[in-house]
């Protein structure tokens, strides 16, 4: 019966064993396709920046072209300022990652560490906000930004970072999860002020919740192209989604895909650092951030 009884334990360790081999290989098979669906983009972006103008006319090819310098420079020298572009990009979407980031943690440690009257109403009105659209409000704002004459400038486009209600929104998400409040306490008992608190305690124990944010502004701000294209109407100020739309809508005798497709390639490089850079945090940043403790 004791060797009946092992056989029958064995054979059941092999069968769990087995399952769990199968579901490794089905998981990894998913993970490659859909790997292979998100770089497909990415190659058929590369092939187009290699081919003319007339060759992206006649049709798709999985063979690169042969215009892959001949785009870029021809992007170089012509009228737009791509340079000035990147910089003015750069400019935005890094002010805007670190505002929202910085503030919207203030403002979830507010929420997530002081206990006050409306504290429930202020939670729920940063979520009521966080619904509206900015295309509801775009006239409004867009009225007060040339009656402010801040048109043609960064700041309508920075500024306004200050109040994120998603970031503010996965931050207390992520407080909630990973910061007791015992800890505020103890460094209050010993000494220590608010500011310095969350600047030099807080802010530490938030840095994977603060890169996959950084990361989510950062590139939101880098594609945004509706805003900045109703206050940006001055070259030298332009953003580079601004000035791809300007690449394409050009007249049909300047018009050039293969410098279009050169535009969108330069326009990725500082997104693929950006994700380099940060990409560590992400899986831990996301996985916290999404479960309540």
């Amino acid at each position: 019966m004791a060797k009946e009884g092992a056989m029958q334990l064995q054979m059941d360790k092999e069968k769990v064993t087995g399952g769990i081999r199968v579901r490794r290989v089905v998981a990894n098979v998913v993970l490659i396709l859909i790997c292979a669906l998100c770089l497909f983009w990415f190659f058929v972006l590369f092939i187009n920046t290699t081919r003319s103008n007339s060759a992206l006319k006649a049709g798709f090819t999985i063979v690169p072209g042969g215009y892959l310098i001949k785009n870029f420079i021809s992007l170089f020298k012509g009228t737009l300022p791509v340079w000035n572009g990147l910089l003015n990009s750069v400019i935005i979407s890094t002010s805007c990652a670190i505002l929202a980031t910085y503030f919207s943690s203030m403002t979830a440690y507010a929420i997530h560490a002081y206990d006050f009257k409306l504290k429930n109403v202020v939670f729920t009105f940063i979520m009521i906000i966080m619904t509206i659209p900015t295309q509801v409000v775009a006239l409004g704002f867009i009225d007060m930004m040339l009656k402010w004459k801040w048109n043609n400038t960064f700041l309508p486009l920075i500024i306004p970072a200050i109040a994120a209600p998603v970031t503010f929104f996965y931050m207390k998400q992520y407080m909630d999860s990973v910061l007791p409040l015992a800890i505020i306490e103890a460094a209050r008992i010993d000494g220590s002020g608010e500011f310095r608190t969350f600047n030099f305690i807080v802010m530490p124990m938030m840095k994977p919740a603060i890169a996959v944010q950084a990361i989510f502004c950062f590139v939101a701000n880098w594609n945004n192209y509706f805003t900045p294209a109703l206050l940006l109407s001055k070259d030298k100020v332009k953003t580079l989604p601004v000035l791809i739309a300007m690449l394409r809508s050009a007249d049909f005798l300047k018009f050039d895909m293969g410098q279009v497709y050169a535009m969108i390639t330069f326009s990725i490089f500082p997104v693929i650092i950006v994700y380099l850079v940060l990409s560590k945090f992400i899986v831990g940043g996301v996985a916290l951030g999404s479960v309540k403790g």
